[in-house]
């Protein structure tokens, strides 16, 4: 993704707007496509499949993938021996706890569970301080825990399909290394302030979180190129938007806004403007594609 970045940077200043764009759909959707499990532990390592192969070779296991697989508990069990673990993936195996000493695993970057119903983040987090990524969907966790703030190397969080309550720490702001925060279909504080004290936010998704607020501090968000409030209760956006200047999406469909701050047209980064389910008139959008010329205002 930081590739994918970096190249549409140096296009924005090398082509039309127009062809930018593009660009940057393209390979955003191509982004997409790609398994973020790839993309950690070393080049061209392989990827284990079979819990009982993995222990038994045990020794430079860097990748193991043990999706849709019913596991055993005593092998389950002996999961930390696996001490050069980097990424593990979990997707539907019918657990919800982690195998004794699951924090021993020092050496891991990636950690990604779907439809496992756990309910809490591991345990001891400081011995896990090498997590780059972490990834629940259709988990039962009801809350980001405080440690959180001893992963200084995270950089990509993702909690989405809880159908329930999330409650978010105020040490989320310790997370300097943080740059992409996804949450779906979870039930926050409609005010989630917490989020926006993050200091490197780069990708912002709240989707779906029962939002009917957001921050004006947008100075403090220096950096987010991406912000994604969908489906929510936001009736406006604040007038200190602007101060998000390097914001090049903003995706607020399908919440009851009739009028963006007229500040909107200070963002020179917008490239993509996603209005798509709100209570816009024909005329404003006309009025937007004034105010924000060159930008592809979806409606």
């Amino acid at each position: 993704m930081a590739l994918i970045k970096n190249v549409c940077i140096f296009v924005l200043f090398t082509m039309p707007k127009c062809l930018y764009i593009f660009l940057f759909i393209t390979l955003t959707n191509f982004a997409q496509k790609q398994n973020e499990f790839d993309k950690y532990g070393p080049f061209g390592s392989q990827v284990y499949t079979d819990l009982k192969l993995a222990l038994d070779v045990e020794k430079q296991v860097y990748k193991i993938d043990l999706s849709y697989q019913k596991l055993e508990p005593k092998l389950y069990a002996k999961l930390a021996k696996l001490k050069d673990l980097q990424a593990l993936k979990l997707s539907g195996n019918e657990v919800n706890t982690y195998p004794p000493n699951f924090s021993d695993l020092y050496n891991l970057i990636y950690f990604a569970s779907y439809n496992n119903e756990f309910k809490t983040f591991p345990e001891d987090l400081k011995k896990l301080s090498n997590l780059n990524y972490i990834e629940f969907f259709g988990s039962k966790i009801d809350s980001v825990p405080s440690e959180i703030a001893y992963l200084s190397r995270l950089k990509t969080l993702k909690i989405s399909s809880t159908q329930d309550t999330l409650h978010l720490p105020n040490t989320l702001r310790y997370l300097k290394n943080l740059d992409e925060l996804s949450i779906e279909n979870c039930v926050l504080d409609s005010f989630p302030k917490e989020i926006f004290k993050i200091p490197n936010l780069e990708f912002l998704n709240l989707t779906n979180t029962n939002t009917f607020y957001i921050s004006k501090h947008f100075e403090r968000l220096k950096n987010l190129e991406v912000l994604v409030l969908d489906a929510n209760h936001l009736k406006s956006l604040p007038y200190e938007i602007y101060k998000a200047e390097k914001l090049r999406i903003l995706s607020i469909k399908n919440n009851p806004i009739t009028k963006l701050p007229d500040t909107i047209s200070q963002l020179e980064n917008l490239v993509i403007l996603d209005v798509r389910g709100n209570n816009f008139s024909k005329d404003y959008i006309e009025e937007l594609k004034a105010l924000l010329p060159g930008c592809e205002i979806r409606h």
